[in-house]
C-alpha cells in the first residue's frame, strides 16, 4: 500500500498498485509525485519505483499517439516519463563496451566521420557560440551510422536545419552555469558538466527542448555520475593519446570519443536494462 501526493498537492491513500496505475492514467499524479511505501519513512518520488515504470512508459506513448502534430511536426516526447521509465528499470554501461564500438565504427566510415568532425571543428573554433549545432549535427550522422542506416556528409549539418535553437540553446546555457559552477566552486561545475552529457544528443535524437533535454540528462545520468565520470575520463586518455602523436591524431582520436558516447547514449536511452544484481541501486 502507498500514501501519495497528488498534482493538486493533496494527500491520497493508503492505496493500492493498481489503484496508483489509474490515477497515472488519468494524470491525476507524475513521475515527480512524492510517495511513501506503507512501513517505510522514507518519501520518493513515484517515477523511482520499478512497479509503475510501464504504466509511466505508457502514459507516454498514449500522450505522443494522441496529441496531434502542429503543422506536420510530431510531438515532443514527455521527458519526466522518460527519465521515470529509465530509472525504475536502471541502465548498465560497459565503458570499455562503449570505446570499443566507437573505434570500430570509425575504422569501418573512417573519412565519412573523421572529414565530418574535422570541418564541424573548424566552425565550432570559429563561432564558438554555435558548438553545440555543430555537436548535435555529429550526434546525428553517428546515431544515423550506429543504427545502421545510409548516412552521406550532409548529415552531419542536420543540427543547422532539424534543431538549430534548442541545439544553440542547450550549449550556451549549459556551458554558462557548468563555467558559473566551476567558478564559484569547482565540484558543482564538474557535476553538471557530467549531468549534461547527453543533453545534445537528446535535442538532436529525441526533439526535446533544450531545458527538458537537461533535466532528463541530468536525472538519469546522476543514476549513475561516477560511472559517466569515468566514461569522460576514459575520452580524456584517448584525445591526450590523440594529441601525443604529433596532434595530428586528435582528428582521429575526437571522433572516437564522440561516438562512445553516442553508443552510452544508445545504451541508456535506447533500453538496455541492467542485470538483476544492479537493480535498486541507490542514487
Amino acid at each position: 500500500m502507498y500514501k501519495v501526493i497528488g498534482v493538486d498537492g493533496q494527500a491520497y491513500g493508503p492505496a493500492n498498485v493498481e489503484q496508483i496505475r489509474r490515477w497515472i492514467a488519468e494524470n491525476r499524479v507524475n513521475a515527480q509525485s512524492r510517495v511513501q511505501v506503507e512501513g517505510a519513512a522514507e518519501w520518493k518520488t513515484l517515477g523511482t519505483l520499478p512497479e509503475f515504470a510501464d504504466a509511466f512508459a505508457a502514459q507516454a506513448q498514449r500522450a505522443a499517439s494522441s496529441a496531434p502534430p502542429l503543422s506536420g511536426v510530431p510531438p515532443k516526447p514527455d521527458a519526466d516519463a522518460m527519465a521515470a521509465a529509465i530509472l525504475a528499470r536502471d541502465y548498465e554501461l560497459d565503458i570499455g563496451s562503449c570505446v570499443s564500438r566507437s573505434w570500430h565504427l570509425l575504422t569501418k566510415h573512417f573519412w565519412l566521420i573523421v572529414g565530418a568532425s574535422f570541418v564541424l571543428s573548424l566552425i565550432a573554433d570559429a563561432v564558438p557560440l554555435i558548438r553545440g549545432v555543430c555537436m548535435g549535427g555529429l550526434y546525428f550522422l553517428l546515431f544515423k551510422l550506429i543504427r545502421g542506416g545510409r548516412a552521406e556528409f550532409g548529415d552531419a549539418f542536420a543540427g543547422f536545419s532539424l534543431a538549430f535553437l534548442q541545439l544553440f540553446l542547450a550549449g550556451l546555457v549549459s556551458g554558462l552555469l557548468t563555467g558559473l559552477g566551476i567558478v564559484l566552486c569547482i565540484l558543482p561545475g564538474i557535476y553538471l558538466g557530467v549531468a549534461w552529457l547527453f543533453t545534445l544528443p537528446l535535442v538532436i535524437d529525441k526533439k526535446l527542448d533544450f531545458w527538458p533535454a537537461m533535466e532528463l540528462s541530468r536525472k538519469v545520468v546522476s543514476h549513475h555520475w561516477w560511472t559517466i565520470l569515468g566514461l569522460l575520463l576514459v575520452n580524456l586518455v584517448v584525445i591526450l593519446a590523440g594529441l601525443a602523436v604529433l596532434c595530428v591524431g586528435v582528428y582521429v582520436a575526437l571522433p572516437v570519443a564522440f561516438g562512445a558516447i553516442a553508443y552510452a547514449y544508445e545504451d541508456i536511452f535506447g533500453g538496455r536494462t541492467a542485470p538483476a544484481s544492479s537493480q535498486g541501486q541507490d542514487i
